[in-house]
């Protein structure tokens, strides 16, 4: 029987809750797919700083290096200043950790309620790979004159040709073993005639290499433009971290909101991250009303990860039967509660005979 080591950060906000519900889904998929999970509790987030001054020890990188994967909730606090918690927790987990790649599953699921009323299932089934260690987020630039009339702020994107080809022949194996085998590049080669002629080169030159694979190239405003007008053109796109954090968002809207939004922070040699992506949700914090599909959705990105496939597709499909079922995915909004979603999607995954039948 194989067995995992997780790390397991709650964090801030409604975080603990959506965990709390992955937790139930992924013990009754180890118990129906035999294998076994084992947690390690890491407290990274608002109260353990404003407790200690601590953000993310030396001690907590070796916790989370030597896990087998991590499932985090969010990070963010009102009684932090903006930035610190996410440069010295998230950014510094993704550099230190190697996880270079941040990958975004995009799916419409049959049933959800989606903005675009024109768009079927089957339009909305596209991925995200987003360099996830460099860029605008590299925290390179310098200030002039810092509070004068003259101030001068420079915020540096830094592309280098080993992030971009290692984030690019991620983005082709991936294309290759989907059924479409389609790699769209996102960028802006129009204006950002630096960094975007370095990705621009490496993809055609990569592109060489996998000649099963179609390519196309689309800049950012207008991949915006067709993922709503057109989002069945995409197949896995591929772009750098800030335009790949902007798309990504847009692209959870169109398959029903952050409330199903999962993504992953991948190392493929070593451990990866797995995570909501709509954060801390203020306000929402011990209502019992946040919905926790994105997290579920998050463990069985882990699960497919670490080789669980058979126990991955049986989450997957769960999620979509319960999204399906539920009158909208925001937030106070979904007719039931987020533990009762938990135990819908766990009822789900321990007996899939019932998919399908009123809840």
């Amino acid at each position: 029987m194989s067995s995992y080591s997780i790390a397991r950060v709650p964090g801030d906000g409604t975080g603990p809750e959506v965990v709390g519900e992955a937790v139930k889904v992924l013990d009754v998929a180890a118990e129906v797919h035999d294998f076994e999970t084992e947690y390690n509790d890491l407290e990274l987030g608002g109260e353990r700083y404003l407790r200690t001054n601590e953000t993310l020890t030396g001690a907590d990188l070796q916790a989370l290096g030597s896990a087998d994967a991590i499932l985090f909730g969010a990070v963010g606090h009102p009684q932090v200043p903006p930035g610190v918690l996410e440069q010295d927790i998230l950014l510094r987990m993704r550099r230190e950790l190697d996880q270079f790649i941040n990958l975004r599953p995009v799916k419409l699921h049959p049933g959800v309620k989606g903005p675009l009323r024109y768009v079927r299932p089957e339009d909305v089934d596209f991925m995200v790979v987003r360099e996830n260690s460099e860029g605008l987020y590299a925290g390179q630039g310098e200030f002039t004159a810092k509070g004068s009339p003259f101030e001068v702020a420079v915020q540096q994107s830094v592309n280098s040709r080993f992030a971009v080809e290692r984030c690019i022949r991620y983005a082709f194996d991936l294309a290759g073993s989907r059924p479409r085998r389609h790699l769209t590049l996102c960028g802006k080669t129009n204006v950002l005639t630096y960094a975007w002629d370095l990705w621009s080169r490496v993809f055609q030159e990569v592109s060489a290499e996998y000649p099963h694979v179609e390519t196309s190239y689309a800049h950012v405003d207008a991949a915006c433009l067709w993922m709503v007008e057109d989002p069945g053109r995409f197949d896995v796109i591929v772009t750098d971290n800030m335009f790949g954090d902007i798309i990504t968002d847009l692209a959870a809207a169109i398959q029903g909101g952050l409330g199903i939004a999962s993504g992953a922070n991948i190392n493929p040699n070593g451990v990866s991250m797995f995570e909501p992506i709509g954060g801390t949700a203020p306000g929402f914090e011990g209502t019992g009303l946040i919905n926790p599909l994105a997290a579920i959705g998050a463990a069985g990105m882990m699960l497919r990860i670490l080789g669980e496939v058979v126990a991955a597709d049986a989450v997957e499909s769960a999620v979509g039967e319960v999204a399906g079922s539920l009158p909208s995915l925001r937030a106070g909004e979904m007719g039931i509660s987020t533990t009762e979603v938990g135990d819908r999607v766990a009822s789900l995954v321990a007996e899939p005979e019932k998919a399908g039948t009123p809840a």
